[in-house]
């Protein structure tokens, strides 16, 4: 018989939130960590895939050990972004619904530091925070953790070099017995250093297999293309998931920004993710994702950390990801909530030889999936052509006498014969256009 939330000892305070999210059923990472968080005294590490809900196995108990009759930060949890970071700071918002007396803060970057900073002169409890604005706060004196008694490290994987660089400083602030959470999607070479420099000797490790809710339902395919024809088996890709959501995938800020142009030239609804666009913009894209006015975010991997959208339908990797790791969290952001997904890899062919190390490695699965003939790619386009009239803005700087003048010469159709007369108007222009590119590629040579 399966374990419930009410046999792991949390409170019944906590019991009631949970249970009004339609918590049902802990997942293998909550029924391992819950009881070990509460019960233990030392360090802990937990290992977990995206989507499988760390938030609730680590935010649980710490809700339930904070000391309402002391007014200090208890607990540090550092992310890395700030949208991740507001995520957490909902969920344990959410989970603390009926224990008020618990003050929960974000203190992320990307924003103004003067309210963060008004907000920490009132008592609180947890921080949430990315590494630079703690270190800042620090320095400020505006964070006193000379009693936090738990620091939590979520997403370590995602924020190696980050906190290779500031760990020390925020360490030093805390009491010598404070406890450490390391939570990570993977355990590389870096994060077994920074575990072995930084948690006890004792530590308890806890692992949960990528058998989890969030994952088992993700399918896993790849497509070969050649890089003249990537852009236009994208479009038709995501022509056939119209009005379902999916992030795609890119390496650069570069990339990312050239794609989402390309795609609202094509009439795409999308929007463009990455860590030079201000926070405002990037705020403003994920709420427009998450209300569903637009349906694809092209994103960078770290600005799509934090992206807790349970209807995301797939994702799409255009490039392939550097590291295991980054194909975890990329796959990791569909099939959430024991949903189903798709996480589609577009390769060249010179890559196809990596998918075996993926799947060796990963200990998954990956299908071909079907690649468009020339004539669906075509049908496509000429799809998109239409939808790009459709879509089309009225210019009304025309004069009335052109209008007019152009009214003449189609008045006699009807709305067939006229969209019989476009379509094979479009068809012969493409048509020139494609035995026209031979004789321009031999006059560049």
């Amino acid at each position: 018989m399966s374990k419930q939330f009410s046999d792991l000892g949390i409170s019944v305070a906590l019991l009631k939130a949970i249970t009004e999210l339609k918590f049902v059923e802990p997942t293998e990472i909550q029924q391992k960590t819950i009881p070990l968080l509460l019960s233990n005294t030392t360090d802990f590490v937990g290992l977990a895939k995206t989507g499988t809900g760390k938030t609730a196995a680590f935010g649980l108990p710490l809700l339930q050990l904070i000391d309402t009759n002391s007014t200090v930060v208890q607990a540090i949890i550092l992310v890395p972004t700030r949208e991740l970071g507001h995520q957490i700071f909902n969920n344990l918002e959410a989970f603390a619904k009926y224990t008020p007396e618990i003050s929960i803060a974000a203190t992320c970057g990307g924003i103004p530091i003067k309210p963060q900073i008004e907000r920490l002169s009132n008592p609180t409890h947890i921080v949430v925070a990315t590494p630079g604005r703690l270190i800042d706060l620090i320095q400020r004196k505006a964070i006193n953790l000379k009693e936090t008694q738990f620091l939590v490290l979520d997403e370590a994987d995602e924020m190696v070099s980050i906190l290779k660089e500031s760990l020390d400083e925020i360490v030093a602030e805390l009491p010598k017995n404070h406890r450490t959470f390391l939570f990570s999607a993977t355990l590389p070479g870096t994060i077994k250093q920074l575990i072995q420099n930084y948690l006890d000797k004792n530590v308890v490790q806890v692992s949960a297999n990528m058998e989890t809710v969030g994952n088992q339902g993700i399918d896993h395919q790849y497509i070969v293309v050649d890089p003249i024809e990537k852009l236009e088996v994208l479009m038709h890709f995501l022509t056939s998931k119209d009005g379902e959501r999916g992030i795609i995938f890119c390496k650069t800020k570069a990339a990312v920004n050239k794609l989402a142009k390309n795609l609202a030239i094509n009439k795409f609804s999308s929007g463009a993710l990455h860590g030079s666009l201000s926070q405002g913009i990037r705020d403003r894209i994920m709420e427009q994702f998450r209300e569903g006015h637009i349906n694809i975010l092209v994103a960078t991997d770290l600005a799509a950390r934090g992206i807790d959208v349970k209807e995301i339908s797939y994702v799409v990797n255009y490039h392939l990801p550097d590291t295991y790791e980054n194909y975890v969290h990329r796959s990791g952001r569909t099939a959430r909530a024991g949903a189903k997904g798709l996480s589609l890899t577009v390769l060249q062919q010179e890559e196809l030889v990596e998918i075996a190390d993926f799947e060796k490695e990963l200990g998954i699965q990956f299908s071909k999936f079907k690649k468009p003939s020339s004539e669906n790619i075509e049908e496509n386009n000429t799809f998109l052509w239409a939808k790009q009239i459709f879509k089309t803005k009225p210019n009304h700087e025309v004069s009335a006498d052109l209008k007019n003048k152009i009214k003449t010469v189609f008045h006699h159709l009807t709305k067939d014969e006229l969209i019989e007369k476009l379509l094979a108007n479009y068809l012969l222009q493409n048509k020139n256009e494609l035995a026209e590119k031979p004789v321009k590629r031999q006059k560049m040579k």
